[in-house]
């Protein structure tokens, strides 16, 4: 199934400003959209499909030998915020708690001070109404941001993003999830080193034990039965499609 997925392979520089929904793929997303549909049609519906996650290049490269290149919710993140700011335009931060959203926009402020910076707290529960959609939908539109960010985590994000896609007002959609509290300070990021040697997942666990075990331990363990169910499926395929070579007694 992960072969089926066409993530993107490229320099977020060659992204076009045209209106697009971003979203990412990494190992527990990749588990998860196997018991939501909805989930894996809205990533397989996105714009722009980043491999957010170690895990996700390696497996890509078992599959199919491709070779990609990892690009994190804060790589996406650090690059529209760039962009933004040097057209002096307005990104807008559409999730988490007041709390959170406020030391955003004060780090935001002193960061990118030529960016006009917004946000919105929906309400904290599994599933919205009509109306509190409604209402996030035209709090976006009133601003008309170029860069909408949606952190409300996995798959929710996604989903929400797709489902309302055509009626945003907005440039690139991007979810990017645990970005805002990396960015707040409110759950501190791996060290530099720890991510470039795919470690990234160890540290969140240490750090976050109790929140973070399911996750990559058993999360983890089923990515892996994944990826190499499908090698194992492919390899047959592919061996049933090969030419039967008869050898025949020559009298």
């Amino acid at each position: 199934m992960l072969h089926e997925f066409n993530l993107f392979n490229g320099s977020l520089q060659e992204i076009s400003q045209s209106k697009k929904l971003i979203t990412t793929l990494n190992a527990h997303s990749f588990n998860t959209l196997h018991k939501d549909v909805f989930f894996r049609e809205a990533l397989k519906s996105s714009d722009m499909l980043l491999p957010d996650g170690i895990s996700i290049v390696w497996a890509l490269r078992l599959l199919i030998g491709e070779k990609l290149k990892k690009i994190a919710g804060d790589d996406l993140f650090r690059y529209e915020m760039e962009r933004i700011h040097s057209k002096k335009g307005k990104c807008f931060f559409l999730g988490s708690s007041e709390k959170t959203l406020n030391l955003i926009r004060e780090r935001a402020e002193k960061e990118y001070p030529d960016m006009e910076i917004y946000s919105y707290s929906p309400p904290y529960k599994p599933e919205f109404s009509e109306e509190e959609n409604q209402n996030m939908i035209d709090a976006v539109n009133e601003i008309e941001p170029d860069v909408l960010f949606i952190g409300m985590t996995a798959p929710k994000q996604e989903k929400w993003a797709f489902k309302h896609f055509p009626q945003l007002n907005a440039g690139h959609i991007c979810c990017i999830g645990a970005v805002f509290d990396f960015y707040a300070g409110t759950v501190k990021r791996a060290p530099g080193w720890m991510i470039s040697i795919g470690m990234e997942w160890f540290y969140r666990l240490v750090k976050e034990p109790k929140r973070m075990w399911r996750r990559y331990l058993i999360g983890n363990t089923l990515f892996i039965k994944h990826v190499l169910k499908e090698k194992l499926l492919s390899l047959n395929n592919y061996k049933n499609t090969q030419p039967r070579v008869v050898l025949r007694d020559v009298l």
